[in-house]
């Protein structure tokens, strides 16, 4: 037998499976929703400080006209998280989305590096790749938070839960939401799991 006659009937039989595409893109977008209304809806119980921090050079952002970014950011992530759960105007919602994630990831974390928690041992962490003297630092920053909660606190049951961490706020979390849109964006909503998907059946098809 051919590796090509062998080939043939397992990739037809592989491809049974793309009756189920659509549980890729839900997937994405079920992630996705909850992060994006979570971030809008934080922006909205505190406004004035993010319209504070977005026009503020010195401490902030230094962006101008802050009241309408926050604004836009604001109505973006909450609308669109909104979206991306019932699958409606995926693509479209896609593109905004991908701009504040890119606007956050270059503008608010890229001086951090790339990892979102700090972790010495990454290979990320080595001097070569997006160095950050904090990531570096964070072992010792680490040790000296144990001990002083192994002799002054329960040491147990605050780690009962997980071990402690160094907050890097690096690019990681921004760009990894940013792949996850761009492949939305590709992709659209997902056949059968989405509004569009419908929409574009009853409208578009053989039109």
């Amino acid at each position: 037998m051919s590796l090509i006659n062998l080939y043939t009937p397992l990739h037809k039989l592989l491809d049974k499976s793309l009756a189920f595409e659509g549980i890729a893109p839900l997937l994405l977008r079920l992630y996705l929703a909850p992060v994006m209304i979570q971030a809008g809806w934080n922006k909205y119980q505190g406004f004035e400080g993010i319209v504070d921090w977005f026009g503020n050079a010195d401490y902030g952002l230094g962006l101008p006209f802050p009241m309408v970014m926050a604004f836009l950011a604001t109505a973006v992530e909450l609308l669109g998280g909104i979206l991306l759960l019932v699958g409606l105007a995926t693509r479209w919602i896609s593109i905004p989305l991908m701009v504040t994630m890119l606007v956050a990831a270059f503008s608010v974390h890229w001086p951090n590096g790339w990892a979102a928690i700090a972790d010495a041992s990454s290979w990320m962490s080595d001097g070569t790749i997006m160095l950050n003297e904090e990531v570096i630092n964070s072992p010792n920053k680490l040790a000296a938070a144990k001990e002083i909660l192994q002799e002054h606190g329960n040491y147990e049951w605050l780690t009962s839960s997980g071990k402690f961490v160094v907050l890097n706020n690096g690019i990681e979390f921004a760009m990894t939401y940013f792949i996850m849109l761009l492949s939305l964006f590709f992709t659209g909503g997902g056949k059968y799991t989405s509004i569009d998907y419908f929409l574009a059946k009853k409208y578009l098809v053989n039109k």
